[in-house]
């Protein structure tokens, strides 16, 4: 018995310490991310291939109230154009896609994957002439965030 017992000390202890190591990371954690660069759409931060679904996603879901240039109609607002791009200037992603969740495709809000909605405005992003480049939009908030819709690169 006494020898389980010291067992059973000795893993609660490694545990503990393990803990300690690992959250011991966390605020260098905090400081690398916070020290990142916000970057924008205009770095290239989606993949044509990515833009390619998304089209498909956006004439399955969108067109019937966005149409097939996204120019809107009715009460429903452009994808592109000026007044779109100002609306959305310099918000964060992680803000654009929560809001397309939660809102569209309007007779069926939050219908649609976090994946389909980020290949969705990658498709807008095509189609507004910002750039691909080399990798994916994410669909995770965290990342997202740290990325912001401009259509013009600011001093």
């Amino acid at each position: 018995m006494h020898a389980n017992g010291a067992s059973a000390f000795r893993r609660k202890t490694r545990i503990r310490r393990n803990i300690v190591i690992a959250l011991s990371g966390l605020p260098l954690l905090v400081i690398v991310l916070s020290a990142q660069e916000t970057r924008t759409v205009l770095d290239g931060v989606y993949t044509e291939a990515q833009a390619k679904r998304g089209e498909a996603i956006y004439f399955k879901s969108c067109v019937r109230c966005h149409g097939p240039k996204l120019l809107g109609g009715n009460e429903v607002g452009a994808l592109t154009g000026p007044v779109f791009n100002g609306n959305w200037n310099g918000v964060p992603l992680g803000q654009m896609l929560d809001r397309v969740r939660v809102t569209m495709p309007l007779d069926q809000p939050s219908t649609m994957s976090r994946q389909q909605i980020a290949d969705v405005l990658t498709y807008i992003f095509s189609v507004n002439k910002i750039p691909a480049g080399k990798a994916e939009l994410p669909r995770q908030a965290e990342m997202l965030n740290l990325i912001q819709f401009r259509t013009a690169k600011t001093p």
